[in-house]
C-alpha cells in the first residue's frame, strides 16, 4: 500500500499532461475560439491553451515541430501545406467553417462603396492614405483580398498602397485606430469590432471560397484532441459559431 501515492505521484502529472490541449487558430476565429473553448471548459475538461495569429505562422511554427494538438486554419492552402508534408492525421481533416470578405472604414467615417469593376477605391483612400489588409505574400485574408481586387480591375491602384499586416487582426486595428481609411477583412473581424463599419461586401465569386478547414497534427494526437475536434463540429459549438457570423460548412 506504501506505493500507490507513489504511483500516483508519477501517473498523476502524466495525466494531466495528457488533458492539456494546445491550439492554434487564425487570428479571425479569436472571439469565436474563445467562447467555444468556454463551453468545452463547462462539459468538464480542462481549459485548452489558444494561440492565435496568421495561419501561414502557425502552420510554419507547426512544421517546426510546435507542440499542438489541433489547428485551424482560415483556407485551405495553409492546412494542404501541413498534409503535403504528413504533419496532420488526414482522417482528422475538416472543413468546417466559412466566412464574408468585406470591405471596412473607421466607425467615425462610416459610407457606402459600391464594389463592382473598377470601383473607385482612389478616392476612398484619398491622396496618401492606405489599403490595410493581410500581406498577400502568406496572410489567407491578403491573398483573398489580393484575387477580388485583381477579379475586379483595380489591383494595380491597390498594390502600391497596401499597409500589409502580418494577420487580419493587425489590418482591423489599423483602420480602428484611423491610421488607414480602409482596409479589407473578413465579415467576422469586422462584427467583432466597434471601432469599424463595413463599407461593402466583396463578391463571393470574386476570390476563392473562404473556407476554415480543422485538424489534428501527428505531433498532438491524442484522445483528448480528437474529442475537441468532435466537439467544434457539434450543434453546440456551430451555434456559437454562427453567433459570430461564420457560415457551417
Amino acid at each position: 500500500m506504501r506505493r500507490l501515492p507513489l504511483i500516483l505521484a508519477l501517473l498523476l502529472p502524466g495525466l494531466a499532461q495528457a488533458r492539456d490541449l494546445t491550439v492554434f487558430a487564425a487570428a479571425s476565429l479569436t472571439e469565436a475560439m474563445n467562447a467555444a473553448a468556454a463551453a468545452w471548459v463547462a462539459q468538464g475538461h480542462a481549459r485548452p491553451t489558444l494561440s492565435y495569429g496568421s495561419s501561414s505562422t502557425l502552420a510554419r511554427q507547426i512544421e517546426q515541430g510546435a507542440g499542438v494538438n489541433l489547428f485551424a486554419s482560415a483556407d485551405l492552402r495553409w492546412m494542404e501545406y501541413l498534409a503535403s508534408r504528413d504533419l496532420i492525421v488526414p482522417e482528422t481533416r475538416r472543413n468546417l467553417l466559412s466566412n464574408r470578405l468585406v470591405l471596412i472604414v473607421p466607425a467615425d467615417r462610416a459610407r457606402t462603396v459600391e464594389i463592382r469593376p473598377g470601383f473607385d477605391l482612389a478616392s476612398l483612400l484619398g491622396a496618401d492614405g492606405r489599403l490595410a489588409t493581410g500581406d498577400p505574400a502568406h496572410v489567407p485574408a491578403g491573398i483573398y483580398a489580393e484575387q477580388a481586387l485583381k477579379t475586379l480591375g483595380v489591383w494595380s491602384l491597390a498594390e502600391p498602397r497596401l499597409a500589409r499586416a502580418e494577420n487580419v487582426r493587425a489590418a482591423l486595428l489599423l483602420v480602428e485606430r484611423g491610421e488607414a481609411p480602409a482596409g479589407i477583412v473578413y465579415a467576422t473581424d469586422a462584427a467583432a469590432s466597434r471601432g469599424v463599419a463595413v463599407a461593402g461586401a466583396f463578391p463571393e465569386d470574386s476570390h476563392d471560397p473562404i473556407v476554415y478547414p480543422f485538424a489534428v497534427p501527428r505531433g498532438g494526437d491524442t484522445p483528448e484532441a480528437r474529442a475537441l475536434l468532435s466537439f467544434l463540429s457539434g450543434p453546440e459549438a456551430r451555434a456559437i459559431f454562427a453567433q459570430r457570423g461564420f457560415s457551417a460548412e
